[in-house]
């Protein structure tokens, strides 16, 4: 029997699924955001959004910051542009328009080709709009006929400041400036999972799939990048930064089943059904209906290029 006519893995999704992550990637209110620009070399990039309702809070960096109904764009030499960013940025988090701080950085870059504009906190990247990166790993083993039987889901810790408590892949987290996608999963691997860079030397690549949603820090608009890692039975990940809860070695249907019904984050969700497509072990035509439906989502393919030594 080929991949397209395997039949759907028992108990997991039906056609009537929603699976609600597809529509929350591109939940966003265009109307209550205005563009962010910064003019650099005669021309204004655009690198993010701003929300209508914190113009106020950016006049007062006038005239270093041109604001008006139309949007912010940022007049500030490169060689000032870090200093700058974080000057407005710990103003902005004493004020609680940005939440949390992660000593964490992200670049800023041009929507339209990714010129690097200047670097900021990770924690300011969705109150700007900026693009940010993610990188995600689901962990399955194998079953006897070597097709993916099962799948390692993470518990977010309770006390995580986005998403606490929500299931997950066994791997994942924010790209910070100067690391691939791929050394990003291999370093979290050890942190959130007890993962070892020559346990993850099989890591394969998925898909990069585009979020571009509202949330309550601001706005997310993340490009992410899904990989894949078999496991050997017996091995169980261990946590190394608290940020996970707890492992659950899940059957294949019952992960796609509770991603579908929405108990996982947006991103992981996302990565789950990408795996589900990936690996054909849904339905021909859920398969069909779920990749139509999200298609719109898809970047392209994952890259490689982690140092594995």
């Amino acid at each position: 029997m080929s991949g397209a006519d395997m039949p759907a893995v028992p108990g997991a999704v039906t056609r009537g699924t929603d699976w609600p992550a597809i529509a929350g990637a591109r939940q966003a209110d265009a109307a209550a955001r205005v563009p962010f620009h910064i003019a650099d070399g005669g021309r204004h990039w655009q690198v993010g959004s701003v929300a209508r309702s914190h113009l106020g809070a950016l006049a007062r960096w006038r005239p270093a910051l041109v604001v008006d109904a139309a949007g912010v764009t940022m007049h500030c030499p490169a060689s000032a542009r870090v200093r700058f960013f974080a000057e407005i940025n710990h103003r902005l988090h004493a004020d609680g328009l940005i939440v949390a701080w992660r000593d964490e950085t992200y670049g800023v870059q041009a929507l339209d080709g990714g010129h690097l504009l200047a670097t900021i906190e990770r924690a300011a990247s969705r109150f700007w709009g900026t693009t940010t990166f993610g990188a995600h790993c689901n962990g399955y083993v194998a079953g006897a006929d070597g097709r993916p039987g099962q799948l390692w889901i993470a518990r977010r810790a309770f006390t995580k400041p986005t998403d606490p408590g929500l299931l997950d892949n066994l791997v994942g987290g924010g790209v910070p400036y100067g690391q691939s996608p791929a050394a990003c999963v291999v370093r979290e691997g050890w942190e959130e999972a007890g993962l070892r860079p020559v346990q993850m030397a099989g890591l394969q690549p998925g898909r990069r799939l585009r979020v571009a949603r509202d949330i309550p820090e601001g706005f997310q608009l993340e490009d992410v990048s899904a990989y894949d890692l078999a496991l050997p039975p017996g091995l169980v990940p261990q946590n190394q930064d608290g940020e996970v809860h707890s492992f659950t070695l899940m059957p294949v249907a019952e992960a796609l089943a509770r991603a579908a019904a929405g108990e996982m984050t947006v991103d992981a969700s996302l990565v789950t059904l990408d795996f589900a497509l990936r690996h054909q072990v849904l339905g021909t035509a859920v398969a069909a209906d779920l990749a139509a439906r999200s298609a719109h989502l898809w970047l392209g393919p994952a890259r490689l290029g982690a140092d594995f030594r």
